[in-house]
């Protein structure tokens, strides 16, 4: 009988301490998580930033006089896809 008591308070032991490790566990689960979050969103302002950049080093080379053929290609490129990105919003819009 005596060894089935400790038997029981090992186990009692064991499962209070898997119970603690979980809680510890999932505390930094929540906090990971919280931090992702914070990642996602600050790569997301960095993504519109670069993009906002972009744009404005394309209006630079838009106000230059000479451009070569590859940054003609390129723009031409550029508004192309601008272009259509704004077609499939109106798309979008109009459904």
């Amino acid at each position: 009988m005596s060894t089935l008591n400790s038997q029981i308070i090992q186990m009692q032991q064991r499962l209070k301490l898997l119970i603690s490790n979980y809680m510890v566990l999932k505390r930094e689960n929540v906090q990971l998580k919280k931090e992702i979050a914070k990642k996602q969103t600050l790569l997301t302002e960095r993504e519109q930033l670069l993009q906002t950049l972009q744009q404005q080093l394309d209006v630079l080379k838009l106000s230059k006089d000479s451009f070569s053929e590859d940054e003609k290609s390129e723009l031409n490129k550029r508004i192309e896809t601008y272009i259509k990105d704004i077609d499939r919003c109106l798309s979008l819009l109009n459904t």
